[in-house]
This record gives structure tokens, sequence and C-alpha cells, in this order.
């Protein structure tokens, strides 16, 4: 079943040529108990790991059931030694670090028998070896002819049909080596057994055949044989080492060496150690920026103006200015850059529609701006006089500045909800200090700031008499009224054509239906921490839109709109500043600005999602461009928190870099200290690929250790870190470890360990098999 055919196998060291196998040709029985005698050095043990094709033969060939291994691939030799071949060894050569059973389990873990069926198997050669009752023990209680007995054990459990013994019984006494040699010569019966052995009284007491052997060939043969079998039947099963196995094999042997394994996974976790606390410092540092952004930008509008500016193309002007351009002799006429960068939105009847059906989810308050001016009037001690909405000093205004301020300098136009009911502006950032909040469209407010003071000028256009510094009690500002008269009754027209205020105030007053009446003074709550309303009056939307309602129609309107001269002054107008006219004079109700209040500042992101929405497909002229402050201050800020990160991250990464490379060199000594491990796994089928992953496995688990390890230690770290930083800034709680950066900075422990390992284990792949089993 066995032959070599002229096979050769020579050593070449500087000029020297050792021939261990020179043009050996021999047939071996499918059962007998075959001998080789030699002194040493004579190639018997390099024929017999040629025969286990741990050694490659340089020439000739060797037959196996009747097939040719010239072509064999190395695959083929691992699985041929997995199943079809047995190895004893002189020095047993067992995994100290395994438990007895799972020293013979091995080879055929590597065949990949099932559980049970491997225990089973097992248990059987271990009692036919006579261990049955030892079958719970380490591999250090064993004797040295218990140990070998494992060993023969590991040999037949895969039934091979070649059983291989070097020097079996070369470390044993006489009584034990004889107990050895009749175990042996009873597996003979069933199978090919070839022995070297130095003791021929052994060799010709328990052989049934002698082949004496020197200088690398075959001098006598007492019992030769010629092969005639022709026909193959020999067939080859595939080893594969699982990823479970591997990692069973490498935590065994990091149990073994706790002390050590436990000083290199905290030296690795120290990069681990070093990023985790950054980022824990930096998530706690952003999450007390966010926190207070969130207080103080919560409420701050998107604000949409007609005219606008393109932030990008500010930003493009903003670098370009620092550029300075060589002197060419000549100059360049453009626009200023702050021009080039403004863009006109386009507030069309389909973009306000869109506006107003905003989700209210996200944003139930929106605000308008308009130009609309008023034309108010109030009674003081009987006598009718206009006042105006304004924190202005109106001191030597004309009449067209008057009206154009009527609309207010300061003054506040609260939003409304877009659903009645919820989210109410007021009611959600302003408390009542006397009287209450508006219910009905006439009803307008006095806003005070944290000092209770309010605008001089708010109170004087009002027509109060009051001086710098006065107290003025809130009973004689709730209850004031004032009437908005229309146009048509506010306005007399000329014989010229131009239009002036009536003479007689009290006949437009009285002329007049609409009554306003201030309900309430109102100040910021302290959770709100800016004041979004000027101090002064304050009044909704719905009161001017009611305005515009009053006024479109009306003569000075319909006048206005068929000239280009003011019908106030006389002036000539541009196309621009006639229809801001025509929106003072209420004859327009496109606003000038609009805003919106996200509910929250989780839900500003979606309200700018939205606004986006409406870009998609359009004209850069047709788009809308929306100013984000808070979202501006927040990139600012967020940007600056990731530059820190970032370079803290890279400097404590080079640990990370110096741990990997640790990882390598502790991988290569564990290489060193288990080269015989790795030419026993050889032996018994263990691919090249195998092995790297026993090593890979070793490396992945300390990754995952020294990750963890690091994690924790980065946790309970945070513990003083706060304590420390609390005292010195009185900021609570700053360093919170992420649980998702722990995961992942435990994955990169685990990636950047067995990158660093992987480079030894590929070099453990490869020793040679029968050389890695010599070594000590």
């Amino acid at each position: 079943m066995l032959e070599l055919q002229h096979v050769k196998k020579y050593y070449q060291v500087g000029d020297t040529v050792t021939k261990a196998l020179d043009d050996v040709s021999i047939a071996f029985r499918r059962q007998e108990f075959v001998a080789i005698l030699g002194p040493s050095g004579s190639g018997k043990t390099t024929m017999l790991n040629a025969l286990g094709g741990l050694d490659r033969y340089d020439s000739g060939d060797m037959i196996v059931n009747g097939t040719s291994t010239k072509e064999f691939k190395e695959t083929d030799w691992d699985a041929y030694r997995n199943n079809t071949v047995g190895f004893i060894f002189q020095s047993y050569n067992l995994i100290g670090h395994l438990s007895l059973i799972d020293n013979v389990e091995m080879g055929m873990t590597l065949s990949g028998v099932g559980k049970v069926e491997r225990k089973k198997k097992a248990v059987a050669a271990l009692e036919r070896v006579g261990l049955g009752e030892h079958i719970n023990k380490a591999i250090n209680q064993l004797s040295g002819g218990q140990m070998q007995r494992v060993a023969i054990a590991r040999a037949i459990v895969n039934d091979p049909d070649i059983l291989l013994c070097d020097e079996p019984t070369g470390a044993l006494d006489t009584v034990t080596s004889v107990q050895i040699m009749e175990l042996i010569r009873e597996l003979a019966q069933e199978r090919l057994v070839v022995m070297v052995t130095h003791n021929p009284d052994l060799a010709h007491e328990y052989a049934d055949r002698i082949v004496e052997f020197a200088d690398g060939q075959v001098k006598e043969d007492s019992n030769p044989y010629q092969e005639k079998t022709t026909n193959s039947d020999f067939k080859l099963k595939r080893t594969k080492m699982t990823f479970a196995t591997a990692i069973k094999l490498s935590f065994n042997n990091i149990r073994t060496k706790k002390g050590r394994t436990f000083l290199t996974a905290f030296a690795s976790s120290i990069g681990i150690i070093g990023v985790a606390i950054v980022l824990s410092l930096s998530n706690g540092f952003q999450k007390q920026i966010d926190a207070t952004q969130t207080k103080t930008l919560a409420k701050f509008p998107i604000t949409i103006s007609q005219v606008a500016t393109d932030q990008s193309k500010a930003q493009t002007a903003a670098d370009s200015s620092d550029k300075v351009a060589k002197n060419k002799g000549y100059l360049v006429a453009a626009k200023d850059q702050s021009e080039s960068a403004q863009h006109t939105n386009k507030f069309t009847p389909k973009f306000l529609k869109y506006i107003k059906n905003i989700d209210p989810k996200y944003s139930n308050n929106i605000g308008y701006t308009r130009l609309t001016g008023m034309n108010l009037l109030r009674q003081i001690n009987g006598k009718v006089s206009t006042v105006k909405f304004s924190n202005a000093d109106g001191s030597g205004q004309n009449l067209q500045q008057s009206l154009s301020s009527s609309s207010g300098v300061g003054v506040s136009v609260f939003p409304e909800p877009l659903k009645s009911g919820q989210n109410n502006f007021l009611k959600a950032n302003y408390k009542v200090l006397q009287g209450s909040y508006p219910q009905k469209a006439t009803d307008i407010v006095l806003v005070v700031d944290s000092k209770n003071h309010t605008n001089i000028n708010a109170l004087t256009n009002l027509g109060f008499t009051v001086k710098n510094g006065q107290k003025v009690n809130y009973s004689q500002i709730i209850g004031t009224t004032i009437k908005v008269a229309n146009n048509n009754a506010y306005y007399q027209k000329l014989p010229t054509g131009n239009f002036v205020p009536q003479q007689n105030l009290t006949t437009a007053y009285n002329n007049s239906q609409r009554q306003l009446k201030i309900v309430g003074v109102i100040r910021a709550k302290k959770s709100t921490n800016m004041s979004l309303l000027a101090p002064g009056i304050a009044y909704s939307d719905k009161l001017v839109r009611q305005v515009i309602q009053d006024n479109r129609d009306s003569a000075i309107v319909q006048a206005q709109k068929q000239t280009n001269q003011s019908v106030l002054t006389g002036e000539t107008l541009t196309a621009e500043t006639k229809q801001q006219l025509i929106a003072t004079l209420g004859g327009s109700s496109v606003p000038a600005s609009i805003l919106i209040y996200p509910n929250n500042f989780k839900d500003k992101d979606h309200v700018l999602h939205y606004l986006n929405q409406y870009n998609k497909g359009k004209s850069k002229a047709d788009k809308i461009v929306y100013t984000d402050l808070a979202g501006t201050m927040t990139d600012l800020t967020g940007g600056l928190m990731d530059a820190i990160t970032y370079v803290l991250v890279a400097f404590a990464g080079i640990s990370l870099v110096t741990s990997m490379i640790m990882i390598g060199i502790l991988t290569y000594t564990s290489v060193l200290e288990r080269t015989k491990e790795i030419g026993v796994l050889k032996a018994l089928g263990a691919r090249k690929k195998d092995i790297t992953r026993v090593f890979d496995a070793e490396t992945g688990i300390l990754g995952v250790a020294s990750g963890i390890l690091g994690v924790v230690i980065a946790y309970l770290a945070t513990f003083p870190i706060n304590s420390i930083l609390y005292r010195m800034t009185d900021l609570a709680n700053v360093a919170q470890l992420n649980p998702v950066h722990a995961l992942i900075l435990i994955a990169l422990s685990t990636v950047l360990t067995i990158i660093g390992g992987h480079l030894p284990a590929r070099m453990a792949s490869k020793k040679d098999a029968a050389i890695a089993l010599r070594s000590e």
C-alpha cells in the first residue's frame, strides 16, 4: 500500500552535500510491523518523515494505495497526514496547555468530526491504551509511559492506515518500553506500522520485518515486498480547523500564562485608555455645549428675508479677499463683495402656502415681519392724537418717515401657532406680570426686560408723559385703548391729487371701528435664555393682516399704484420704493421676512430639510436662501470641538500603534515558544491557514481583553476626572464615555492587535513541520 520509488533527499550546507535519502526504493505491505535500524545520521528519520509527509523528497515518487504523490499540493499533504498517517514520537509531543482528551481529539477536530462522536472515539482510544481511568487528568499529571500512551491514542483515534513511530521507547524505562512495544505490536495486526529505532533487540523481538539503513540507502531488508497494486483507491478528506477550535487552543495557552497575559493586555490597553478618556471628555463637553446651545438657541428663528445673504457666496468672497493680486497696471470695476452675495427671495403665493404647510410637530409658530403701517389714534384727556408703535425717537421726522416708522422700530410681532392652543409662543416663553395673554387680534401687550425696564420712546410714542427713570404702575398701562383708522377715514385727497391726514382727527377716530387694547405686561421667563421680543409694544400678525384687509382697496393705495410719484410727498419713486410705500399703506400682504420657530433644537433639522425640499429642482434665482444663525453658531462651536478632539485622539492614537507593534513582538515570542506545538498541529494535518488562524485567534483574544480593560479603566477614570473638573469649573459630569465609542474602541483594539500579530502568525504557518518537531 505504500512505496518509495527512487526517492532522493539531499541537504546542502555551504559546499557540503548530505545525502539523507540516496535513491531509496522500498515497498510496504498493508499490515506489517517494520523496524528500521541504522546509526545516527543514516537517514532513517528522514525516510520516516518522507513517509509521513513531514518532509518533501527532491526526486523520485511515493505511491500511496496506487496514487502518486508527485503532484500533491500542500493541502493534499495536510489531508494525507490527517486521514492516513498516525505519528508516535520519542518525546510524545503533547500540547501541554490542552487536557488529555483534547490532545487525543485534536486530529478528529481538524477532520471535522462532530463533538459527540469525537469524544466517544477519544474515550475508546484512551481505554484501548489503558488510560480509561485517567481521562480527566492534566498532561503534567502523567508519567512518561502514560504520556506515550496518550500519544498512541492520538495516533490511532482517526483509524489511520499507517502508524509511524520515531524511537517510541527512547525516553522510557525497560518495563514501560516493553508495555509500549506490546501495544504497538497489537496495533500492527490492523495496519502498517513503521518504527525507527536504535535498539536492535526490541526490533528483532517485536517487528515482522527488519530494514537496515545506512548512508541514506537500504542496505538490507529481511522481508522485502514488491508492490503490485496499480489501481488507485486512495481518497483524501480535506482538513479544516474551525475558528472556535483556534480560539480554544489560543485561550487555553493564554490561560496558562495569566500574569504575562494580564501585563500584555494592560500594556496594550494604554492607547485605548488614552483615546477613551479623550472621547469621554469630548463627548461630555459637547453635551454641555449642546445643552447650553439648546437653551440659548432653541427658540432662535430660522429667518427668510426678501433680500438675504447667500452664505456660500459670502464665504467664497471672504476666502478670495485674503489673496493679494499682483500689480498688472490695471484695475477691475466690480460689485462690492457683500452685494454680490445678496440673493432676492421670491415670496410667491406658492411659497407662502408651502410655509404655512410646515408640520406643526416641528414648528408650530411662524412669525411674519411686514412693512404695513397703522393709522393709530388715541384719545387723551378728551383730545384725539396720532400715536405710534415705535421705540424710535419721533422728533424731526417728516410725514413719510413717520408713516414708515409707524410699523415700528423695535416693535415685535409675535408668531401665532399654526394650530390653536398648541405650543403658544407667548405662553411658552413669557410670563404675565399683570393682566393677561392676548386672546384676540386686537389685544396687544407691553414687553419689559429682566429688570422690568421698557423703552421710554415706546411709551411717549403712545402718548404717555414719562421721564427717564420714572416708575409707571402697570395699571396706568393696562386697559389703554387705541383705535386703528382705515386709510379712507384717515386720509383726505387734495385737489393736487396728493393725500394728507385728516385735519379733524376726532371724526376719523369716531369713524374707526377697530379698537386695540393693552391687555397685559409680559416678561421673558427665566428658562428662556434670550429675549425674543424687544421691550415695547408687541402684537400679532393677525392684526396686521386685518389692517391690510381694511386698506388694500383704499383710495390712497389705488392712487399710489397708478403713479410713480409719492402720493404723500410728490417725490419720484423707484420701483422698489414704490412697492415699499404701497406695502406701508397696507396695499400688499407680502411679508418682508418670515420667522420660523422650531419647537425644539432637534426639530430644527426637520424644518431645514423641509425648506431644502422646496429648493430641489429649482434654478438658482428661484431658490430660497434662509439664515440659520443657531446652526451657524453650532457649527462653529461643534467644528472647534471636533478639531480639538481629532488632535487629541491623534496623539493618543500613537500609543495604539505602539501597542500594535508590541503585540507583534509578543506574538513572535509566542511563535518561538510554541514551535513544537506548530509541528504537532502540522503532523496532525493542520493547514498553513489553520496555524495562522490559531495565532490570529490568540492576538484577537488579547485585543478584546486589552480593549475591554482599556474601556473599563477609562470609565473608572471618569469619576476622579469629573470630581476634579467640578471643583475647577463647576461643570458636573463632564467626562461621559459613550457606549458606542466603547464598543468601537474594543473592535479597534481587536483589529489592530490582529493586524500587529498577523505577520508573526504567517511566519508560524510557514515553519517546516519536521524542524518544528525537533525544537525544544
